[in-house]
Parts: structure tokens; sequence; C-alpha cells
């Protein structure tokens, strides 16, 4: 069986170099694109962006077909302004929740500094934010603005990524901004659940990105891979926030929207 850190051989590496090469072409292709599209887009609509979205899931749609991973989408997406929270197993979460519908991530401040991805992160109008509660009013300000221009901003609650076979807690700290009177009364919250399913022969948690994993290694692990397996989106019905006054109760039925269809999947340890 093919573990997550299984010895990359001679065909290992051909495969690699065939999906890397491509894969880097279209990504740093198209982000030269977008940020040409943003010179004309930004001065015009600022952060609304009416355009560049359409380039970011062109590139993930794309990436995924690169890769061989199967997607697949089970659900309704929210329409209109909204936040959407989901589980979190890896960096391919981004190429899959952009394929399927356009979002932009909140991610943790320290992103914005990281080599390639912040640099992607930042073109694509991804929200970032510091885990300080003195930062809580500015962020419930930027929330709020994001939102007031139709943008779906997606969160990921478990704080850190998995080996795609568990859903840790939500933690309701950060569902306490959505309770806020300026966000509550008109806000939707759609639990997300993001599926990975291994090939055949290799090991359940070849998707997973937990711990110390270096991205490199992982990066080369995935491409090398003899066999692709599949991804499933589900979107489950939106959750009312007015309808909440606890952070806590909001948090726990959100986290058991989204560890439901993953129990249903079987993937779940």
């Amino acid at each position: 069986m093919e573990g997550p850190h299984h010895k990359v051989g001679l065909a290992g590496w051909v495969r690699f170099i065939l999906k890397a090469l491509p894969l880097a072409i279209l990504v740093f292709g198209c982000l030269a694109l977008l940020l040409l599209v943003r010179l004309i887009e930004r001065p015009i609509y600022g952060q609304r962006r009416p355009v560049t979205p359409y380039i970011t899931q062109f590139v993930c749609r794309n990436a995924l077909r690169i890769i061989g991973l199967k997607f697949s989408v089970e659900g309704k997406p929210l329409n209109g302004a909204g936040a959407v929270v989901a589980n979190h197993s890896s960096w391919l979460d981004i190429f899959v929740l952009n394929a399927s519908k356009r979002i932009y991530f909140v991610s943790k401040a320290e992103v914005a500094n990281w080599p390639g991805i912040g640099w992607l992160a930042r073109a694509t109008g991804t929200v970032f934010i510091k885990r300080d509660p003195r930062e809580a009013e500015a962020q419930v300000k930027m929330f709020r603005e994001r939102l007031s221009l139709g943008h779906r901003l997606l969160f990921f609650p478990e704080g850190t990524s998995t080996d795609g076979r568990r859903v840790l807690p939500f933690k309701p700290t950060l569902f306490a901004a959505f309770l806020t009177p300026e966000l509550k009364e008109n806000l939707n919250i759609q639990p997300v659940s993001v599926v990975y399913r291994h090939a055949e022969g290799a090991d359940v948690r070849q998707y997973g990105w937990w711990g110390d994993m270096d991205f490199g290694t992982h990066l080369v692990q995935t491409l090398s891979a003899a066999k692709q397996g599949s991804v499933t989106v589900v979107y489950h019905e939106p959750i009312r926030v007015a309808d909440y006054d606890n952070r806590k109760l909001l948090a726990r039925d959100a986290e058991a929207a989204v560890r439901g269809s993953l129990i249903e999947a079987g993937v779940l340890d």
C-alpha cells in the first residue's frame, strides 16, 4: 500500500514532472493575467472584483484535472453574500473549494508572508486576520465591508489541517464575530464538507496534510502518485445566524453538519 510518505521512484518523478510543469504554467501564467486584469478592475470596482474570481476558478478547476483528482459537487451553494465554513484536510482544499464556487478565504495573517502561497492568496482577495482579541472590532468591520460587496467568505473553524480522517472541534471563538448586531440579522452560514477518497491501493490518508509535514514533500508525493482518488464538495443547508444567541451552539451545529457527510461517506476513523 502506498503510504502518505511513499518512496518516489523513477516513474514517480516522471509523473511529478509531467504534472508539475503544466500546473506551474497554469497557476503562475494565470496569476500574471489576474494581476494585469486587476490593474483595470481595481480602480473601477475596488474590492468588488467582477472579473478576476472567474480566472481563479478556471485555474482551480483545471489544476484538479492536471493532478487527476476526480471532482464532484453535491447540494446547492449559497447564493449572494454569506459565510462558508468547511473542514480542512490539505492545501488541496484551496483548489477544491475555489473550483466549486467563487469564494474568498479568510486566513491567519502569517500566510500573507509565505513564499508562493502568500502571493497567490493576496492576489485572489484573501482576507487576512490576526488571532488577537484586540483586533476583533476591526475584523468585524472588515467582514461587514466584504459581505456588503456580495462576497462569500470561507473559514476553516478547525484552525488547522488534518489527515482527512477526522473533523476537529470547530473553534467557537471564530463564530463570535457572526453574532455581532452588525452581522447576525442578515447573515447566513453554509456548512460545507470536503470529502476525499483515496485511490485504490493507496493509504487512506493520501490527501491529508497535517502536523509538521513539509509542503514541498507533500506536493511531490501527491503529484507522483500512480493513482489518484476523488473529492466531493457537499453543500449543506445554510444556517440563519439570527436564530442563535450562543456562539458555541452555532459552532456545534455547523460542525455536526460537516461531520455528517464524512460519517456517511465512511471516511472518519
